[in-house]
């Protein structure tokens, strides 16, 4: 599949002609964004490399007396599993702000990162390099509201991204646990849904029915804390009274209790005989 790279405003190609590189002069980009390799992926590439070469140079950009690879990673992997010694680049004269910038757009317009993957690199964009969200949704031709949302993910703990991957979950169910605000409820509810084979819908369902359960439970709890609150104002108008009567005075009390109330009549004479 071919990628066309658009340069950011202000940088351009040092040469347009192809150059072929040693490998052993290229360096890794440091902005990768891309962290999973499956091997049996790169075997198929470097099968497909030794038969027929590569077919899409690789991008770089000059660095001192070497070469930093801007993209084309699994490629220059696969060239090295298949034996070869030099690959086809070309040479771009690009800072590192943008370098990060193309690297995460190659891997994006080929679908090579995970969700995860995508969120961390654009957090690294917005945060060390400065850009908004709105910056980073232009540079990558995405919707604000869709670099939000990928963003949110980093609040899953990397145990539970690892789980999620590992059990080949898709992004909706990851974007539904974080209503869970508890890593504890969120991983608890992964093996639930996990043992259970729940799809999306079913997921979002599951979940929305345990933060209602859970809200049930917290306002059963103050129900439970305001009516032993009330117990003890009731006790101290009914001690209020007996103190009174114990003075001689002939206070008397009535207590009505309703559904969603308590009366209290309390009759106090204000004068009275010895």
């Amino acid at each position: 599949m071919s990628t066309a790279l658009t340069v950011p405003k202000g940088q351009t190609l040092t040469e347009q002609r192809v150059m072929h590189i040693r490998i052993e002069d290229i360096r890794p980009n440091p902005h990768q964004p891309r962290t999973v390799f499956h091997p049996e992926e790169l075997k198929a590439l470097s099968d497909s490399i030794r038969q027929n070469g590569i077919l899409q140079p690789l991008t770089v950009r000059q660095y001192g007396n070497l070469y930093e690879l801007i993209a084309g990673e699994r490629r220059l992997r696969a060239a090295k599993m298949a034996g070869l010694r030099s690959v086809p680049c070309i040479v771009m004269e690009i800072n590192d702000r943008n370098s990060a910038i193309l690297a995460l757009v190659e891997n994006i317009q080929r679908q090579d990162l995970n969700y995860f993957e995508e969120a961390a690199a654009l957090e690294k964009l917005i945060t060390y390099y400065g850009m908004t969200q709105e910056d980073a949704a232009v540079q990558l031709g995405r919707a604000q509201s869709t670099v939000a949302n990928k963003l949110r993910l980093l609040r899953l703990t990397p145990k539970e991204r690892n789980y999620i991957l590992e059990n080949q979950l898709t992004e909706r169910h990851a974007r539904a646990l974080l209503k869970l605000a508890s890593p504890e409820e969120r991983m608890a509810v992964l093996e639930k849904i996990t043992k259970l084979g729940l799809n999306v819908e079913k997921t979002e369902l599951f979940i929305e029915e345990k933060i209602n359960h859970t809200r049930e439970q917290e306002n059963f709890r103050k129900r439970s804390v305001l009516f032993r609150d009330v117990r003890l104002f009731t006790n101290t108008i009914q001690k209020a009274v007996e103190t009174m009567q114990a003075a001689g005075i002939s206070a008397e009390s009535q207590k009505m209790q309703f559904s969603d109330y308590i009366e209290y009549r309390i009759r106090i004479p204000l004068n009275h005989k010895d």
